[in-house]
């Protein structure tokens, strides 16, 4: 009897971690709706970054329905938090902003998520973050706006963006004669930028491709990436604290356009997710229409995106006192 059960146990263990386990994650997703929120307005990187990784998703849960939902407001701070308070059944997940892992490194009580505890299903890209000019504000070069005599408006997202808490704390480590100017979502700091309301802003070199080619714009420094027709902010940098802020920033690049859900959700939907997201995020058609819509594609999926997430919230004490003294005057 004893043999029995043991042998009974063992072959428990095994369909746990065969295929045909798997499939039972899969197939839970059949008939389901499955709402993807972004953190956003319409329009802009993570809108388009959000809509195509959920079409493709669908696609390899057969069976599904991805309904997009974008839930914008307070810098990405509602979406995120909706997500994170979500039932954990795999049926709730979405995409926010990376400037978020600011606010839960200095303790913002309105940050109601946990990302150490968050079920990380992937990460579309990594995006460089750049300094962008507009074709009115007459600055050319990094060097011309770090001297002006002039403050210059620079367009940012709301309260605990990554494009706010990025652009104060290089403006106070660089010491740049920025005002920033917040509440612009999607694409209205485009807009913004060709009204003449602000002349700069700081943001993922993806987004702002088409506007500089197009001619209403200048790429006058960039933040990681591989492009060498930017030069480096790091090579801007006079001090260690600078040096340390551009660093962290370079981090944050690594894990653009992120995906995830909330803590909790059973371990074999989840793995279903994860392999739905691997699969389309490697699918020749959505490598296609990305290339078409000028996105960078650098994907991962599942604990890889974790660890990364883990890695980044990191700071040393030094730059955590930094950012909370810089969030309190923001």
């Amino acid at each position: 009897m004893r043999m029995r059960v043991a042998a009974a146990a063992l072959l428990a263990v095994g369909m746990m971690s065969s295929p045909a386990w798997s499939q039972e994650g899969a197939a839970f997703f059949d008939g389901k709706t499955v709402t993807y929120i972004v953190a956003t307005d319409p329009g802009g990187g993570y809108d388009t970054n959000g809509r195509l990784v959920a079409e493709y998703m669908q696609k390899y849960l057969p069976g599904s329905t991805f309904v997009v939902q974008n839930m914008p407001g307070a810098g990405h701070l509602i979406g995120t938090n909706y997500i994170y308070a979500s039932e954990p059944d795999g049926l709730t997940m979405g995409t926010f902003n990376t400037g978020l892992i600011y606010g839960q490194m200095v303790g913002d009580p309105a940050a109601k998520f946990d990302f150490t505890k968050m079920s990380w299903i992937g990460k579309v890209s990594s995006d460089p973050r750049v300094i962008v000019v507009s074709k009115e504000s007459g600055i050319e070069s990094f060097e011309q706006l770090a001297a002006s005599k002039e403050t210059v408006k620079f367009a940012a997202a709301g309260r605990g963006s990554a494009a706010t808490v990025e652009t104060g704390m290089l403006a106070k480590a660089l010491n740049l004669p920025i005002q920033i100017i917040d509440g612009y979502g999607g694409n209205e700091d485009q807009l913004a930028m060709r009204r003449g309301e602000v002349k700069g802003v700081i943001g993922f070199r993806s987004t702002w491709e088409k506007f500089v080619a197009e001619g209403h714009g200048k790429f006058i420094a960039q933040i990681g990436g591989s492009q060498t027709d930017v030069p480096q902010l790091s090579t801007f940098a006079t001090n260690d604290q600078a040096k340390k802020v551009i660093a962290l920033i370079e981090s944050q690049a690594k894990i653009a356009r992120l995906t995830a859900g909330p803590p909790g959700i059973p371990a074999d939907r989840l793995a279903a997710l994860v392999d739905a997201y691997a699969k389309a995020t490697s699918d020749p058609e959505f490598l296609a229409k990305a290339k078409s819509l000028k996105l960078p594609v650098e994907p991962l999926a599942g604990q890889p995106v974790a660890d990364a997430v883990a890695a980044a919230m990191q700071p040393s004490p030094e730059l955590v006192a930094f950012l909370k003294e810089m969030m309190k005057k923001e």
